[in-house]
């Protein structure tokens, strides 16, 4: 009895297929980009499965979505900042402090939660400190660099989703054609 290899190989891409968007959930509940795994989990079964589906035409929808998820992220505190009534200095200082806190945050000693509440401190932190010494109320202080925090948050939500939604995408398309 001979071995089907080419059955075995389909069985261990869609295995690890399986196993990447589990790690891309993994990771975009964590604030980190999980899509751009299922952009590559995409890539593998593509490759192996060509030309059947996924084709070129899904992996660049997917790749758009993975630019235009790391754009808003890149553009959310700011935004979250600005849509509370702050300076733009407050959300370019939320943008910068999310990334500072992110870094600092990797020497708390829980792997990945710490970046993530260290980028939640830092977005909040410097769009405070900002806003802060422009108005000179605390309170409106507080209330923009909330903004900052729940955009964050959302940002967090719109990764799930995304990365849900496109490995979903991915296992039907698998599983009809």
């Amino acid at each position: 009895m001979e071995v089907d290899w080419h059955s075995v190989g389909s069985v261990g891409i869609y295995s690890l297929a399986g196993f990447l968007c589990l790690i891309a959930f993994v990771l975009s509940c964590l604030s980190l980009s999980g899509t751009w795994v299922v952009l590559g989990a995409t890539g593998l079964v593509a490759w192996s499965r060509w030309p059947a589906f996924p084709g070129i035409g899904t992996l660049v929808v997917f790749l758009l979505l993975c630019i235009a998820v790391e754009v808003i992220e890149g553009l959310a505190g700011a935004w979250g900042v600005q849509k509370r009534g702050g300076s733009k200095a407050a959300g370019w200082a939320a943008l910068g402090g999310g990334f500072l806190g992110m870094m600092l945050g990797g020497f708390i000693p829980v792997p990945v939660i710490g970046s993530l509440l260290g980028m939640i401190a830092g977005s909040f932190g410097c769009a405070f400190l900002v806003e802060h010494a422009k108005m000179k109320k605390a309170g409106h202080a507080a209330h923009v660099a909330t903004g900052a925090v729940l955009a964050r948050l959302g940002v967090i939500f719109l990764k799930v989703g995304v990365t849900l939604a496109m490995t979903f995408a991915l296992a039907i398309g698998i599983a009809v054609t």
